[in-house]
């Protein structure tokens, strides 16, 4: 199926690329951030790049001297997350990877680095929507992996302050033993759906569900220079009191609490395993896609451990964690061309709309704005 990409010059970081791209979280930190290996002098924390360190097994060494890695709101569950943070504990036995909060939004994800500043608890990287990673950027440490040219321009601030790095499209997903697939937001509105709807999370918070406002907005005829008839869509799901306001957990979906819920497609997906009559629909007309972005704690209390994450995350085989996790890997284009992806589980991928909008650096810092001022108000 063609696709055409309908959106303004995209900003750093910002979402989907390419056609091409589209077919497709208490430890023991580090006293010293001083790299170990070929230059004992060189400061892990103002490393740009693998260079600083003289070579790779120089950062590994670092990192391993180390002995900790901080993450944050990383579900096991979301995106393949889990089998990924099992194989950089298998590849690194000498690193101890604590996972902390792993529900919590990237505004969290932030205000837990305020929190614990200077602490060896702190995050030592962060995984972020968009929204939030333009809001922070003061925050990151600007870092350039060694697969860097292979990432697409658009998806990364030019200095390495965040990237892009997984991907998918807005869908809504369902019981099928309880509902029918929806064929337009107008039937989420219907008295079948009373109690029924939620999205995953707070938009002026979550990625997630800042981009279920954005998909109700070109939905409902809108486009992304303006939200408000995404916040108004959900304003009405909410006066007809179809709309849940329930975090969305692999728990309230086998449970039945949230039976019918907006987020990507490949965390949808995901729920299957949860409840086997779910399903997943990306509605026809214009689709919504979006990448999650990481990004270096530039106060890290580990920082050649967080430089080596962002290496092991944009490496070949994790790459294709995320295609295998049912999301749209940044580098998917370049290992397309050079015959390094995962050509079966590339061709699984879904179908996607004919039209995809991805909100540039200035229509999402508006939107985000606009959902602060508006969105409790709507939806109260």
């Amino acid at each position: 199926m063609a696709r055409n990409i309908r959106r303004a010059r995209i900003g750093a970081g910002i979402a989907l690329a390419t056609t091409a791209v589209l077919a497709l979280t208490a430890c023991s930190g580090a006293a010293d951030a001083t790299a170990g290996g070929g230059d004992s002098d060189v400061d892990a924390a103002s490393a740009t790049s693998v260079a600083d360190f003289g070579t790779f097994a120089d950062l590994e060494a670092a990192a391993k001297a180390e002995g900790q890695l901080n993450v944050i709101a990383l579900p096991r569950d979301w995106a393949n997350y889990g089998e990924i943070l099992d194989l950089f504990a298998e590849k690194y036995p000498e690193i101890t990877i604590n996972e902390a909060s792993p529900d919590v939004s990237s505004a969290e994800e932030i205000q837990a680095a305020e929190t614990n500043q200077g602490l060896d608890t702190a995050p030592d990287v962060f995984d972020l929507g968009l929204t939030v990673a333009l809001q922070n950027t003061d925050v990151f440490a600007p870092y350039k992996v060694e697969t860097w040219d292979d990432i697409p321009d658009e998806l990364k601030e030019s200095t390495g302050l965040f990237v892009g790095d997984y991907g998918g499209y807005m869908s809504i997903g369902y019981d099928s033993s309880k509902f029918d697939a929806p064929e337009s937001l107008d039937d989420l509105k219907s008295a079948d759906y009373k109690g029924a709807v939620a999205i995953n999370g707070d938009p002026t918070q979550a990625g997630a569900a800042f981009a279920a406002v954005g998909l109700a907005t070109v939905q409902s005829d809108g486009t992304l220079d303006d939200f408000q008839p995404g916040i108004d869509f959900f304003s009405e799901l909410q006066k007809a009191g179809n709309l849940l306001k329930v975090d969305v957990t692999t728990a309230t979906v086998a449970s039945g609490e949230t039976p019918v819920v907006f987020d990507w497609d490949y965390l949808n997906a995901s729920h299957v395993a949860d409840n086997e009559n779910w399903k997943v629909v990306v509605l026809d007309g214009t689709g919504y896609a979006g990448y999650y972005n990481q990004a270096i704690n530039k106060d890290a209390p580990n920082p050649a451990a967080a430089r080596l994450w962002q290496e092991f995350l944009y490496s070949d085989e994790v790459q294709n964690l995320w295609l295998k996790g049912g999301a749209r890997p940044a580098r998917m284009e370049a290992m397309t061309d050079a015959g390094t992806i995962d050509g079966d589980l590339a061709a699984a991928l879904p179908e996607v709309p004919s039209e995809t909008v991805v909100p540039t650096e200035e229509q999402s810092a508006n939107a985000g704005t606009l959902l602060g001022e508006k969105w409790a108000a709507a939806v109260q």
